[in-house]
Order: structure tokens, then sequence, then C-alpha cells
């Protein structure tokens, strides 16, 4: 690692990444998959009090493609980050945080056990804080206090939900679980993923969360942290389905997350906010798709979505690294001249994104709205839906609209640079899974599970979405001004700030959560914990050694005296 330098860590990284991917997608997904079968490897402890103590690893299709894509992932944007943070003096440190969130993803992936999956849970929570807030200073370190806060919340429901597990001593997922007390296991689980995948109400954290390098940002809003929470309730899919209750509330949350996000993204004018809004319409979407009956599309849809989200973050990174850290879309324009590569793949994410026929996204995307027609939705569950789908479209071609093929660049030509060998070969790789990821794991996936489509007529709705959404994509760009007078007031300030939940989630977990917390150190930890606990007690044995030999002298020897002889 000395010999290479600066460069020895991420380059390290990225090849051991890319080689435990490769290893799991030549022996794991074909052994798995074609040759059948899901295998359980358990460890057991001890038994203690009716509790069976073991470590299970669960090696099935689902774990081993995820953790497949997550390594992947991982090694490209590790790879990237050689020249993204190039410069940087803990570059070691911050491959260890990268490599702490990769092995912190894939522990919760393989093992189903709530006991384990809390330490990959929290060890996702405090290796994020640790990313959100490593550019030290006071907007960092208040987006990492609101994803840390947001995301224990969920911690405390989890760990709520493994008390309740202990009147059936089992911690696996997947157990049959009835009764009230089954009904209120699920939900706790269920709300605790809808913290992680950041839905409403919990949805202020995940644009904060902006803050990090656009490397973390590629790998948090792609494959690991944000995807736990579906992860978590498509491994629970089995124990939810004794629970209707609390999969109806997942489709209703779903959908107006989707909705919610699919808006906001119209107005934004950050380009990685922008893209993370994305990210938020489409875990939306996901939660939406298992709440009405599919978790398998909904998993093929997070594992096509992982592919062309992290190119298209990285996309991004690439043109905000070139341009001298610019950002705003309004300054952005015209890069297409001065950054062709980067931009012709940021073009394909987009189309990805938009579900362009024979992208990855299409044969994902299409499956969610054929679920969606032919599934336990409403008539309003699935209008919604289709508007945001048509949604997507809009903020997508915003996008390119803007940073692509918009005016000339308003910032400073001096401070441009050139795309770099590191960036774009990890854009490459990316761009290979966004073109093929679709196509190769609609064999392996939708084929071994099975799937029933809808005809004619709900092939014919979902086009004409696709075409309403792309038409006003470009009408609203070519009228920009028009556009940015619809739905001014009250109304547009509230779809433009993702309907208050800044106000909602974020000032009610962070404002609220730390007066409390302040509050309660105060008046426990340094109140009645100490009356009552080291410094009351010790406060308590110091004023007995005081008047203890007063008691052995005088009238209180006497009493003393007095009382032991007529006890």
């Amino acid at each position: 690692m000395k010999a290479l330098g600066h460069l020895g860590a991420p380059l390290l990284s990225s090849v051991f990444l890319f080689s435990v991917s490769l290893t799991l997608w030549v022996f794991g997904v074909y052994g798995v998959v074609f040759l059948g079968g899901s295998y359980l490897i358990e460890w057991q402890f001890f038994f203690l009090c009716g509790v069976d103590w073991t470590l299970p690893i669960i090696v099935d299709y689902t774990s081993v493609v995820f953790s497949c894509f997550v390594c992947l992932i991982s090694g490209s944007v590790s790879l990237f980050s050689v020249s993204y943070m190039d410069g940087e003096i803990f570059i070691r440190r911050f491959m260890l945080l990268i490599m702490g969130f990769v092995g912190s993803m894939n522990l919760l992936i393989f093992v189903p056990s709530l006991i384990t999956v809390l330490l990959g849970w929290d060890g996702l929570g405090i290796v994020s804080f640790a990313l959100v807030i490593y550019y030290q200073n006071k907007k960092s370190l208040a987006a990492g206090m609101l994803t840390v806060l947001a995301n224990r919340v969920g911690d405390a429901l989890l760990i709520l939900a493994i008390c309740f597990l202990v009147n059936w001593g089992e911690w696996r997922f997947g157990y049959g679980m009835s009764g009230d007390f089954g009904v209120l296991i699920c939900l706790l689980v269920a709300v605790g993923g809808m913290t992680k995948s950041a839905q409403i109400p919990f949805s202020a954290w995940l644009p904060a969360a902006m803050a990090a390098p656009t490397p973390v940002s590629a790998l948090v809003h792609s494959s690991t942290l944000v995807t736990a929470g579906v992860y978590l309730v498509i491994r629970f899919y089995g124990s939810l389905l004794e629970s209707p209750e609390v999969l109806w509330v997942l489709s209703k949350v779903g959908a107006l997350t989707l909705l919610m996000a699919g808006l906001s993204a119209c107005y934004e004018v950050d380009l990685k906010k922008i893209i993370a809004l994305s990210t938020l319409s489409q875990l939306g979407l996901m939660m939406f798709t298992v709440g009405v009956g599919y978790p398998v599309v909904a998993v093929f849809h997070l594992f096509t979505h992982a592919l062309f989200k992290a190119l298209l973050f990285l996309c991004a990174g690439s043109i905000i690294h070139s341009t001298g850290d610019v950002q705003d879309g309004r300054i952005l324009g015209g890069v297409n001249r001065l950054l062709p590569f980067s931009s012709g793949c940021l073009v394909l994410s987009s189309a990805a994104l938009c579900g362009v026929p024979f992208l990855s996204g299409f044969y994902s995307k299409d499956l969610v709205l054929e679920g969606t027609f032919s599934g336990f939705s409403g008539g309003l569950e699935t209008f919604v839906v289709l508007v945001g789908a048509g949604l997507s479209m809009v903020y997508s071609l915003r996008i390119l609209l803007m940073a692509v093929f918009g005016q000339n660049f308003g910032g400073s030509l001096l401070s441009f640079g050139v795309e770099s060998g590191y960036m774009v070969i990890s854009i490459l790789i990316l761009a290979v899974g966004a073109i093929s990821g679709g196509c190769l794991l609609q064999g392996v996936w939708v084929y071994v599970n099975g799937f029933d489509v809808v005809g004619v007529l709900g092939k014919a709705v979902i086009a004409f979405v696709t075409f309403i959404g792309l038409s006003y994509g470009v009408v609203g760009y070519l009228s920009v001004w028009k556009f940015g007078r619809v739905l001014v007031g009250s109304l547009g300030r509230f779809l433009s700030s993702m309907w208050f939940m800044n106000m909602v989630s974020g000032s009610l977990v962070a404002g609220v959560g730390l007066k409390w917390g302040v509050l309660l150190h105060l008046q426990l930890d340094q109140g009645w914990m100490e009356v009552f606990g080291g410094q009351g007690v010790f406060g308590a044995l110091k004023k007995g050694g005081y008047r203890f030999p007063m008691w052995c002298s005088g009238a209180g020897c006497w009493c003393l005296l007095v009382f032991l002889l007529f006890w």
C-alpha cells in the first residue's frame, strides 16, 4: 500500500470488492439459483431461559444477488474515489468507513435473525453518521445529527420487537406470528423499516444526507442504507402476510411517499437533491409493491434501481467535480460539450430511471406497474402510482435539460476539470450494468419465481402515462418561466417543501428529541440517579462517618446500650 501512495487504499478496496462480487456471481448466483434450494447455516452458542442463542446465516438467491450488487457498486465507488477524493489527507480513514459500511450491509443481508441484524442495522447508522459529517462543518453536523436520530427511532422499534419476540423464543425472519402480539411485532418491524428507507413521515433526513461526499451518496442512495428498510420488510414478508393491516399501511405510505418525492423533485434545483428525491420516490414505489403483495417484483426493482441510480450519482459527481463543485442546476448547462462521456452516461441512467425499453429500469418498472393493476390496490392508489411514474419522467428530464442540454455553463471555465481514467472506468462498469442488468436478472429472477402479467389494456395505460410524463417535462422546459410559476403561493410551497416533512420529521425528531434528551439527562442522569446512586450513597456514608464518633461517646452511647439491653 505504501508503494501505491495515497491511491493504495481505494485501489485495493476496489479490487477486493470486485473480486468478491465476481465470486458471488459465478459461484453463488448460478449455484443457488440454477441448482436450486436455499441453505441455512446455524451456529448454536447456548440455550438460556427458553431461548436458543444462535448465529444463523442464510444463503439464497435474494441474499447472494443483493450482496453481489452491493460489492459491485461499492467497488465502483471506491475506484471513483481515487479521483474524486484526490488530495484528501485522511483517505485511508475514508476507505475504512466505506468498508465498514459494506460489512454492516452484508451482515444485515446474510443473517436472518433480529438480534444479529441489529448489529448490522446499528452499524449502518453509526457509519453513515461518520460519513455524513465527513466534511467537518455545521451544515454537515446538522445533517448527520438528523440522519442518526431518525435512524435511532427505527433502532428503538426493532429493540421493542425483539423484546416482544421473547414470547416466542425465536429471532429469525419469517417466523409465523399471530394474534395481537404478532400484529404489534409486524407493525414495529414495518415502521422500523420505514425509518431506514425514509418513508413518510421520516423523509427529512434523506435529502439532508447529501452533505456527505458524492461517492458516499452513490453508495448510500443506491444499494445500502436506504434499501435496508425495504430489504427488512421483504425478509419479514412471510410474517406480514398474517397481518394484512400492516401491509395496508405499507401500501398507503409507499404511494404517498412516491407522490411527495416526485412533486418535490420537480421543484428542486440542487442536482444531488433531485437525484436523492428520485431515490426516495423509487423507495416509495418498492414499499407500495410489497404492500400490494409482490415482494419478488420489489426485490427485482431494488436490484435494477441500485445499478442505474449508482450510475446516476457517479455521473453527477463527475460533473460536480469537473465544474469546481457546482451543484446548482441554474448554473450548470451545456456540459455535454465539455464532459461528453459523463453526460452520455447521465442520459443513459436517466433513461433507465424513466423506464426506456430494453434498459435495466424498463424490465422492473414495467413489472411494478403491472403489479399495481393486478394486485390488491384500489383505484386511488393506482392513480397515485401512475402519477408518480409520470413524475419520474419529469424530474429525469429536468436533470438532463438543466445539466446536459441546457444553456452554456454559467460558472468559471478556469475551474473546469477533465474526466479522469478512474472515473471513466467506474462509470463504465455501472453503465454496462444499467444496460444489461435488467435483461440478465429477468431470466434469473422473474422466471424462477414466476409472475403473471396483465393484458393489452394495462400495457396501453403504462405507455400512455410514460408519454404524458415525457411531454409534460419537455413542455415545461420550453416554457420554463410559466413552468416555474405553476402552483405558486401556499400550495406551491407545500409541494416544493416535501409536504413540510422537514418540520414534521426533522424538527420533531431532532429538535424535540434533543430537548427531551437534555431534560432526561439533567433530571435523571445528573439528578435522581445521582441522589440514589453513587454520589448519594457516597454522601450518606460520608455523613455517617462524621456522626459515628459522636454516637460512640456521650449520650448516644448510653442510648444504644439501653436499647440493646431491653431488646
